[in-house]
């Protein structure tokens, strides 16, 4: 191939159409973020979230209204930036062989897709401090009882396996949130006057993004890493589901997903999707929640 303006720009877009392949070819498993993080544009360095203490609710109108304010705090989300970036050597080019990355650069794409559902996992697993000053997975969250005491509440049902979660992700706010301050994009760098292609002989071809993940409502998850069974399915269920906010005032929450790793994916089945259950008596549990299969999830 010559390198000439022309076909430089022409092997720039076909890689970028390479990379848009690679990106689609998820499906919907590249958007498995979503079923369980609220998604926000963000248009700052650092976002500050404002969340409410307790999930907002109807009431009678007796008197005046009473204003339920977003209650201001510190949490607050900095943007990370993320690249991936290969260089073509300029004899690949020359020699016609270019098409050889073509593999790779789809790759990359499919890469850029899963990014936000690594980075979502890396929240759950490292269990970062949330809005309330807690742990997203803690046993002491902070709740107003009936009386206006402070009491502790948990989200978290113990155990030392793997850990899988029940969740109500049927809501606005999700129990995560993704930010992306810059969306996934494909460039390149393919000047034969620029200095480092001078210095290298190499063309640079890359993706890139500014984002980043954090912890949601707290109230919205429960993680076990009990035993996957229909014991402890039954009580993390119940934890999510009996979940009150400030002053006693139910939430109303409802179980829609419970997410697994890949290892227990038979047994998540078995509950979730079986007719009967071990002993051939009725499985009250099927289809009482969706199952999200995560890959990302550890196993161990």
């Amino acid at each position: 191939m010559d390198l000439n303006s022309a076909n430089l720009q022409a092997l720039y877009k076909a890689y970028k159409t390479n990379f848009q392949q690679g990106f689609s070819s998820l499906g919907e498993q590249g958007a498995l973020f979503e079923l369980f993080c609220t998604v926000v544009p963000s248009t700052t360095a650092v976002e500050v979230y404002p969340w409410l203490k307790s999930l907002p609710r109807m009431r009678e109108w007796l008197g005046d209204r009473v204003i339920h304010g977003l209650e201001g705090s510190d949490f607050s989300l900095k943007n990370r930036k993320f690249e991936l970036t290969a260089g073509v050597p300029r004899d690949s080019i020359e020699d016609d062989t270019y098409g050889l990355y073509a593999p790779v650069f789809q790759e990359f794409g499919r890469s850029s897709r899963e990014h936000p559902n690594e980075l979502t996992v890396e929240v759950l697993e490292s269990n970062p401090t949330c809005y309330d000053g807690q742990q997203l997975f803690d046993t002491d969250h902070p709740v107003l009882d009936a009386a206006g005491k402070e009491t502790s509440v948990s989200n978290d049902m113990g155990g030392s396996g793997p850990a899988w979660y029940v969740m109500d992700t049927t809501r606005a706010i999700k129990p995560l949130v993704f930010q992306k301050r810059r969306d996934y994009d494909f460039r390149a760098l393919t000047d034969l006057m620029d200095s480092k292609v001078f210095m290298t002989d190499e063309f640079l071809f890359g993706t890139d993004a500014r984002a980043n993940a954090g912890p949601g409502l707290w109230q919205l998850i429960v993680r076990s890493k009990q035993t996957f069974n229909a014991a402890n399915y039954k009580a993390a269920r119940e934890r999510l589901t009996t979940l009150k906010g400030d002053h006693g005032r139910p939430l109303g929450l409802r179980h829609s997903h419970t997410m697994v790793p890949n290892n227990l994916e038979g047994d998540a089945r078995v509950i979730l999707m079986n007719e009967n259950d071990a002993a051939g008596a009725t499985n009250p549990w099927k289809g009482t929640s969706q199952l999200i299969l995560n890959p990302w999830l550890a196993s161990a």
